[in-house]
């Protein structure tokens, strides 16, 4: 029965950075140069950032429990342990602190476009700094993968 719990840890990962990268890299810089409406545009790649937050959310505290529960509390002096925390505080942060208020921005704008209206300078601002804490994840998850397939 371990072997599958261990599987499921294994796919976890791999759902919850590949899901990062291909949607962060990919999907998103697609859609907005893809679409004329960058409206429409970043409306589809915050649903699809909102769906990523939620598998790293329940793939984070899965893996966190799963390591606690295969290693103990020796689970708490691994780079994996630690930058799986981490990766599920930013992504916390990024969707229950930061989402929050560019929606709000993008509420307050209407009838136009956030990027259109007095607000465009705040959403920039907290845009970026979304993208960086995303940078962030993604760098670690990328570490966390690699060393996970180095250590088979």
């Amino acid at each position: 029965m371990r072997r599958f719990w261990d599987g499921l840890a294994g796919t976890v990962l791999v759902l919850w950075i590949g899901g990062m990268w291909a949607i962060g890299y990919v999907a998103a810089p697609t859609l907005f140069s893809s679409l004329t409406d960058k409206q429409l545009a970043g409306m589809l790649a915050g649903n699809l950032f909102e769906l990523m937050a939620w598998i790293g959310i329940a793939g984070g505290t899965y893996l966190l429990v799963h390591r606690l529960a295969v290693d103990g509390v020796a689970a708490l002096k691994t780079l994996f342990f630690w930058g799986v925390a981490l990766m599920l505080l930013l992504t916390l942060a990024g969707h229950f602190g930061i989402q929050p208020i560019m929606q709000s921005l993008k509420d307050q704008a209407m009838p136009h476009a956030v990027m259109q209206s007095v607000f465009a300078d705040r959403f920039a601002r907290w845009h970026g700094i979304s993208s960086i804490l995303y940078l962030i994840q993604s760098a670690l998850g990328l570490v966390l993968v690699w060393r996970a397939g180095l250590a088979r």
